[in-house]
């Protein structure tokens, strides 16, 4: 029988998987550490350990699935955002870390030392709100979904983690929201175009189409949010929305087009235009 070292297997799945990821090393670090049940560390400091048969088999079915395009999210169900454990599904968006940039910019404007209302839109997996939840404990949020098995999911996750002081409401956008006013809304919408062929290819063909694609050349839904959520704010209260690449103009002229003030747009880590946000001004009827 085969004996098959740990550094072998690395070395093996790295090499195979540079062609189709850009973090080939990493992934086949990931993939066979959950197959042991074991640390990435692990790896690292017993490389001439031989797996047993159902590991093998178990990290190797993993890795076909990964050659061909399937997330690592996907794959183990789980992603980490914020530093928190989240299971993550086929219905529901993969939380990605420049996304983290939304939740510093909505925390920037959310006191520690009073209570606040706030509103995560489009849920998903419920990264944001729960990310938001563990910073701001006095907070009440109130997170939205249109899909019922994603919500199911982040409520699940929010039972994981113990965190007790969100509500979880089915709906589009603003309209579980009805007739309350919110210091904050925070959304990370679909924004990419029908015609951008990304989705079509890579990892993003696995994620659910509802969550990425707009109409509009991707802005249908920002506009939708941007048009409803001054219902739904209190004077002086903050619109912070994720949006696409090649719309830190767009996104920040329909915010100004419908009234928002303080109007900003930011980009992430890399540079990359990433978020825009408004104020609703203090004195609006």
């Amino acid at each position: 029988m085969s004996r098959v070292t740990l550094g072998a297997l690395l070395a093996d799945a790295a090499d195979r998987l540079a062609a189709t990821s850009e973090t080939a090393r990493l992934d086949a670090e990931i993939l066979l550490a959950a197959a042991l049940g074991r640390s990435r560390s692990y790896l690292l400091a017993w490389p001439d350990q031989v797996p047993n048969l159902e590991q093998t088999t178990r990290f190797n079915a993993w890795l076909e699935r990964r050659l061909a395009g399937e997330p690592v999210a996907y794959l183990l169900g789980r992603r980490e955002f914020w530093s928190l454990d989240l299971v993550v599904t086929a219905e529901t968006l993969i939380p990605r870390p420049e996304t983290e940039l939304l939740v510093e910019l909505a925390l920037a404007r959310l006191p520690m030392e009073r209570p606040v209302a706030v509103a995560d839109l489009g849920t998903g997996s419920g990264a944001i709100a729960l990310a938001l939840a563990v910073e701001r404990p006095l907070a009440r949020i109130v997170a939205t979904d249109r899909s019922p098995a994603a919500l199911a999911i982040a409520r699940h996750n929010a039972e994981r983690l113990r965190i007790r002081h969100l509500e979880f409401r089915a709906g589009d956008w603003c309209a579980p929201l009805a007739g309350e006013r919110f210091d904050l809304i925070a959304a990370n919408p679909p924004y990419v175009a029908v015609s951008d062929p990304r989705w079509r290819v890579g990892a993003l063909r696995f994620e659910p189409p509802e969550a990425l694609i707009a109409e509009e050349e991707g802005l249908a839904a920002l506009r939708a949010i941007i048009n409803q959520a001054p219902a739904c704010l209190l004077p002086g209260g903050w619109l912070m929305l994720e949006h696409g690449y090649d719309q830190g103009e767009a996104v920040p002229a329909l915010l100004r087009q419908r009234g928002f003030v303080e109007i900003a747009d930011y980009c992430d880590a890399a540079g990359v235009s990433r978020c825009a946000g408004g104020r609703w001004p203090a004195n609006h009827c």
